[in-house]
């Protein structure tokens, strides 16, 4: 019986999480209004076509840093708080927002700027948690917090304290918000469709008093009055740039709401459209809480994407699907389990539970893997595009090595590095993507599918072997200094992977700086410019000679070895991302300032590591327990 439990567990374990990742496939099924259908509706959201799914999600991690909102946050778990999609977020925000501005959208941390803001604090009694807020509890301080802004926004980012950072975040969700409430129709219309047709119908009467007014003749006072109210709400929706939501027709691309409602009243203007109609159908239905009226204009707006823009609709489908799988959270939770097996058949020398762990870091694996190309598939690039790509990427190209090392030495340690370094990178992938579209448009200097291809994903394998061979030198002091796992057979093979993914290293990261000066060559006519990003892929290369040199000369053994690549981990920190935060030079894109704290302690943490790695050996818990 215990053979076979031995046996089986492995498998079991991954198809029980296998069936867990294909359970988060389904689609949940919309109980009255049709949001489901709403969210794969395309438009144009910086520079590409996106579905309303990956705006919504997008916007309310920008906003909130989930993908779900909470409009009860001050409840417990239970007191079963209510959880909506970002999609039902966005619908109403967009054509209902006298109900989504009640909502605690909004996450504050600073406490100064709380008090600022006169907001309450934590009170379950005052319905709050003491950092989410509404639009509408915000309102009362926004020329208050304007001033404060204005101040901020003129002094330079490395000198502004935590507070004025907290200050800087809360005006940019601001604007997302307020251009996603100006979207449909201008915020502070209660009745959208009335408000149309009256425009519509007030349209050649008004232009006839706007130009009666500009010739000197009389004219209507009130339908002037009126026009003009008109127009200038509409061009406070197209100023603010909100996203472009109605399709094209004929000759025209895709057009933002007030863009639009500007073009009909002019001479050579274009009237009101039918997906314009629609929209502020679905908006009055909303409000009205008529879920066949919202149905209905949905689906009349989607039969006029077909067949003209029946490519952005298949793409639109393709990414909230891609949405819905959300591989790469999925991929890190597998990782967790899997890393915590394997590091404990390390304490009770447990191969079902080392074999186990190797099912589920392949599942993992496999979803991750999914994920990467998917992402390459919608966005028709190579994998890595931006700090948020390379991540995933690192993280894919370490899991891959750590499979590999797991499968020479079946020790387990392949595997704790396959799912640590897979798990972090992933981690940092979820914060870079709080920053906003991880599919944007390419900038102009990376638009080059062949050095992304080449350059970009060479140099990317170089940082990921650099950070394996860090990470394997950090289980090797985890393991020696604090417990007695670490025997002499285990130290010795440890220190063998460390050098062979060091070499591994040291070609990749060579062959891709070299690509990359032949790209500077070719983009920017010198081959080498000293430029930050140049100079940190450079000093990868150079460590991890050093290590070898080192080591070929008997410089170093083996905690010598260990400690050098821990350092590899500072030097590549510092090339991937420390770099973007000089701001300075033609490889300063990617800039993420929430990233710098977190990178210091990074650091810290490294060189904590290298002083334990310096102790003398009587002082390691292994190396007591080894016989004289």
């Amino acid at each position: 019986m215990k053979m076979i439990f031995q046996k089986w567990l492995p498998p079991f374990l991954m198809f029980v999480m296998a069936l867990w990742f294909f359970g988060n496939l389904q689609t949940p099924k919309d109980q009255d209004f049709a949001y489901s259908e709403f969210a794969r509706l395309p438009i144009t959201s910086n520079g590409r076509i996106v579905p309303l799914d990956s705006l919504a999600r997008n916007s309310l991690l920008a906003i909130r840093e989930k993908q779900t909102l909470n409009t009860e946050p001050w409840k417990g778990w239970n007191e079963h708080p209510r959880f909506i999609p970002a999609t039902e977020w966005l619908a109403n925000v967009m054509m209902n927002p006298a109900v989504a501005d009640e909502w605690p959208a909004f996450r504050i941390d600073n406490p100064d700027l709380i008090s600022l803001l006169k907001l309450p604090e934590k009170d379950a009694a005052k319905h709050s948690d003491g950092k989410h807020y509404s639009w509408n509890q915000l309102q009362p301080s926004l020329e208050t917090f304007d001033k404060e802004s204005k101040r901020v926004q003129n002094k330079e980012a490395a000198s502004r304290t935590a507070y004025e950072n907290a200050i800087v975040k809360l005006h940019d969700r601001l604007m997302v918000y307020a251009q996603l409430r100006n979207a449909v129709q201008p915020a502070d219309v209660p009745d959208w469709p009335a408000e149309l047709a009256a425009y519509e119908t007030l349209i050649p009467f008004g232009v006839a008093a706007v130009s009666a007014q500009q010739a000197g003749r009389p004219y209507d006072q009130t339908n002037f009055n009126a026009f003009v109210a008109y127009i200038e709400s509409f061009q406070f929706m197209a100023n603010l740039e909100p996203p472009l939501i109605l399709p094209p027709n004929g000759a025209r691309e895709w057009r933002r709401m007030g863009a639009a409602l500007l073009d009909a009243p002019r001479p050579n203007g274009v009237p009101i459209d039918n997906a314009v109609r629609d929209w502020a159908k679905m908006a009055g239905a909303l409000e009205a809480k008529q879920p066949d009226g919202f149905n209905a204009a949905l689906l009349d707006l989607r039969s006029q994407l077909v067949p003209a823009q029946a490519k952005a609709m298949a793409k639109a489908r393709a990414e909230v699907f891609f949405n819905q799988m959300q591989p790469f959270y999925n991929a890190m939770v597998i990782y967790v389990l899997a890393g915590l097996l394997a590091i404990f058949s390390w304490f009770n020398l447990s191969e079902t539970l080392r074999r186990s762990a190797v099912w589920l870091v392949w599942l993992a694996f496999v979803i991750h893997t999914i994920g990467l190309v998917y992402r390459m598939v919608l966005e028709g690039r190579p994998p890595v595009t931006n700090l948020y790509s390379s991540a995933i990427f690192i993280g894919w190209g370490a899991c891959l090595l750590g499979i590999i090392l797991e499968r020479f030495h079946k020790n387990g340690i392949g595997l704790v590095v396959a799912s640590g370094i897979g798990f972090l990178t992933l981690i940092i992938a979820h914060h870079l993507a709080l920053e906003g579209d991880t599919m944007e448009m390419m900038r102009a200097v990376l638009d080059t599918n062949f050095w992304l291809a080449t350059h970009v994903v060479a140099v990317t394998v170089g940082y990921a072997s650099t950070f394996v061979a860090g990470f394997l030198a950090l289980i090797y002091i985890l393991r020696g200094f604090f417990t007695r796992t670490l025997d002499a057979a285990t130290g010795k093979s440890l220190a063998r992977m460390i050098y062979g993914i060091v070499c591994f290293a040291t070609l990749f990261s060579f062959v891709g700086t070299v690509l990359g000066g032949i790209w500077a060559d070719q983009s920017w006519g010198r081959f080498w410019g000293w430029d930050p990003k140049e100079n940190g892929a450079l000093i990868i290369v150079l460590w991890n000679a050093l290590i070898l040199h080192l080591r070929w000369g008997g410089i170093i053994r083996e905690r010598g070895l260990v400690n050098c690549a821990i350092f590899g981990n500072v030097v590549t920190a510092w090339s991937w991302f420390g770099v973007n935060m000089l701001g300075i030079g033609l490889h300063s894109y990617g800039f993420t300032e929430a990233a710098f704290k977190w990178l210091v302690l990074f650091v810290a943490s490294q060189l904590a590591f290298i002083a334990l790695g310096l102790l003398p050996a009587k002082l390691w818990k292994s190396f007591r327990a080894r016989p004289a």
